[in-house]
Formats: structure tokens, C-alpha cells, sequence
């Protein structure tokens, strides 16, 4: 008796998720989320993906969900059927993909090559990795792990959609290796562990140096932290005496708030000056669709560093240190140094499911470089090509800039 008592608790257990998953509720809120990509998402038309495709691959999935991990991640797979990296759900679990990557690579000739990789936020890389083709992640070929990539709607031919899956994939999932199978520039052949690479800790909000009278303040990510005004406000007042400053940008890989970014601006400028453009479609109960434009503008704030100012980025600059970037060279107050950036595109808005207890975020209006390019197009003019991790390329280039136009 006791066995049988013991037989069906087990049973019982073991049932509980495939119990607790209501799969007419999860039904709903694929609808609500198809509703609000149709409605809201500002690149739904760039991004050439059929909802309908959407809705019918995701739909007969519906009934193989059992437990909340697998329904976390079929919304996530849908988010990513637009390879947008902005495009985020606002939770995940072990087996989600993580949203960036230590390394970057680009497709040349259908060969895929490791072109950036986040010096200003490594502490060590051996040996020199830029170049590098990568031939195999995970034993998996490039080519076969992109046509295996878990999205059906997107086509996996296009460039774009090949690229940002190329390095979702090297972003990998947290409960997976990424072990990649290199070809070096010269010929030898090795075997990466990307989760061997070690970061560099901040604990700071930013840090800052001087050297040869030219001041360095690194943003370490903080760009959402309403405190970092004041710890910017405090650095910045005992730097004036110094002839130039570097503001380095290339670890804000999780964008921030304009609140913050216009306070950094305002340190910089003695007028108020437009810094970006806005663009969205507004539709209400039905009616017809209104397009709407803005330009958003900074405004001075206590006392101005006028100093030549140096503006250094990458592809780990995201969101509102790619809007800081645009900022500052529309406004004409300072040289940008760098690579493209994270190209993490619009302004985001947070939406909610029916029935999940987590939601997401769809960006729904575009932003502008005061030029009418678009923030994710940006590309700095002085560029810097990155060729080995052995010295900081970039920051050495933005001091060589600094001081040429010092002594001008």
C-alpha cells in the first residue's frame, strides 16, 4: 500500500509542469506579441519577416511546451526570427543565448573571420586572434550551425541574417562551451575556449587617468545609472586644468538612458544644441496612420570643459553610448574615434504578455544623427581597423588625434 501511495505522489510530481502549462493561455499571448510587433516594432517593414510565417511555425509548437523554461525560450527564438539585437525578452534561462560576445566576426567570401575583439575589456588574449578564421563552433561547421540556428522564418542566405547569427552564436548559450575551431593568419590551426577569456572587474561607475596632461574618463558600463552624473560631475570639475580629454565609450555594451547621456553632454557645450532626431508612426482606435519627427536637443549645465574632446568607441559601445556618439559629433564638440558600434537600433519600449509573468521589448521609433543617418549606421570618420590585441590600437590612435589637434 505504501509503494502505491509512494507510485502515485511520484506520478503526481512528475506530471505537475506538463499540469501547470496551459497551452491556450501561451496561444494568446503568441497572438499579443504577433499584435505589438505589427503595431509597434519601427523595422518591421526593413526586416521582410512574414508574421504569418511566425505565427504558423510558432503556433504548432505551441502544444509541445511543457515546462516554463520551454516556453521562456520560444518566445526568445521568436524575437530572434528578426535579428535584432534590441529585440529582448525581459528574463531568460541556462540554455537562452547570452546577448553578446568578447569577439566579433564578419563574412568575407562566405568565410567567416574574427575581426574585433574587446580589447578594452579583456584582461589577456594569447595568441593574436584577429584574422583568425573561424572553421567550426562546437565541432558544428559555420555554415551548418547557421542553417541549424533555432529560427525558421528569417532567411539564413541574407548577409545580415547570416552576421548576427554568425555572432549570436558566439555569444552562445550560458549553459553551453564555445569552443571554436581557428585557422590563424598564418596558416596554424587552434582550438579556442571562449569561456577561458578573463574580463577586466569594474567596480567603479567610471575610471579616469592623466597622462601627459591629457585626461582619460572610461565609462564602465554605467550609462543606466542615474549616480553616474554625480561621480562625472565630480571627476570632470578636477580635470580642467588638463589640455585634452579622451572619453572612452567602449565598454557601455548594455546602452543606459538619454537622462544620463545629456548630462554628460551639458558638460561639454555653453548652448543648447540638437544632438538627435527622432521618427515613429502613431495609430489610434483604428485611425489613420500620422507620422511623427522630433529633434531632441542638450542643454548646458554647470561649468563647461572646452578642452579638444576625443570620443572613443567600438562594437562593444551600445544603445546610449551609440546615442553619446552621434551626440557629441552632431553637435560638433568632438573627433569620434573607433569602429562601427553595437548598431543596437531605436528607442525602446517596454510591452507586456496577457498571461507571462515576464515581458519584452520592441524598439518603436527610430533615432538619427543630426545628418539623417541612422544611429545604427553611424560609422566613426577617424576608423580605426583593429589588427592585433598586443597594445590598445584605438585609444593610442584617439591620444595621436588629441594631440594633433592640441597643437594646431
Amino acid at each position: 500500500m505504501k509503494y502505491l501511495i509512494f507510485l502515485l505522489i511520484l506520478f503526481s510530481c512528475s506530471n505537475t509542469a506538463i499540469n501547470e502549462i496551459d497551452h491556450q493561455k501561451i496561444e494568446e499571448d503568441l497572438n499579443e506579441i504577433i499584435s505589438d510587433l505589427s503595431q509597434h516594432y519601427i523595422y518591421l517593414e526593413e526586416k521582410n519577416i512574414d508574421l504569418d510565417c511566425i505565427k504558423s511555425q510558432y503556433q504548432k509548437q505551441i502544444s509541445n511546451l511543457k515546462t516554463k523554461e520551454e516556453i521562456i525560450l520560444f518566445f526568445e527564438y521568436l524575437l530572434n526570427e528578426f535579428y535584432d539585437s534590441h529585440l529582448i525578452l525581459n528574463t531568460n534561462v541556462k540554455a537562452s543565448y547570452r546577448l553578446f560576445s568578447p569577439i566579433y566576426a564578419s563574412f568575407v567570401n562566405e568565410k567567416a573571420y574574427i575581426t574585433n575583439i574587446w580589447k578594452s575589456q579583456i584582461k589577456t588574449i594569447q595568441p593574436n586572434l584577429i584574422g583568425a578564421e573561424i572553421i567550426k563552433i562546437n565541432a558544428i561547421p559555420i555554415a551548418q550551425a547557421i542553417q541549424e540556428f533555432p529560427t525558421y522564418c528569417n532567411d539564413k542566405n541574407d548577409p545580415k541574417v547570416k552576421t548576427w547569427i554568425l555572432n549570436k552564436l558566439l555569444a552562445g548559450r550560458y549553459n553551453a562551451p564555445r569552443i571554436l575551431s581557428l585557422k590563424l593568419v598564418n596558416n596554424s590551426t587552434l582550438k579556442f575556449d571562449l569561456d577561458q577569456i578573463e574580463f577586466k572587474k569594474n567596480v567603479p561607475l567610471l575610471n579616469t587617468h592623466i597622462q601627459n596632461e591629457i585626461a582619460i574618463i572610461r565609462i564602465n558600463n554605467s550609462l543606466g545609472n542615474n549616480q553616474l552624473i554625480n561621480d562625472f560631475d565630480q571627476t570632470l570639475d578636477t580635470l580642467f586644468q588638463t589640455k585634452g580629454l579622451i572619453l572612452d565609450l567602449r565598454n557601455t555594451v548594455d546602452g543606459g538612458n538619454s537622462y544620463v547621456a545629456r548630462g554628460i553632454m551639458g558638460r561639454f557645450i555653453d548652448t543648447s544644441l540638437p544632438y538627435q532626431k527622432h521618427f515613429t508612426r502613431e495609430q489610434y482606435d483604428g485611425n489613420p496612420v500620422v507620422e511623427r519627427n522630433w529633434t531632441e536637443y542638450v542643454s548646458p549645465r554647470k561649468k563647461t570643459y572646452t578642452k579638444p574632446l576625443v570620443i572613443l568607441v567600438g562594437r562593444w559601445t551600445g544603445s546610449m553610448g551609440e546615442g553619446l556618439a552621434i551626440g557629441f559629433d552632431g553637435m560638433k564638440r568632438a573627433s569620434i574615434v573607433g569602429t562601427e558600434m553595437e548598431r543596437l537600433a531605436g528607442e525602446m519600449n517596454g510591452f507586456s504578455f496577457i498571461h507571462q509573468n515576464f515581458g519584452y521589448r520592441l524598439s518603436t521609433a527610430k533615432l538619427f544623427h543630426t545628418n539623417g543617418t541612422l544611429r545604427e549606421e553611424y560609422v566613426p570618420s577617424i576608423y580605426i581597423n583593429q589588427t592585433n590585441t598586443d597594445k590598445d590600437e584605438a585609444l593610442e590612435r584617439a591620444t595621436e588625434i588629441l594631440n594633433q589637434i592640441i597643437n594646431e
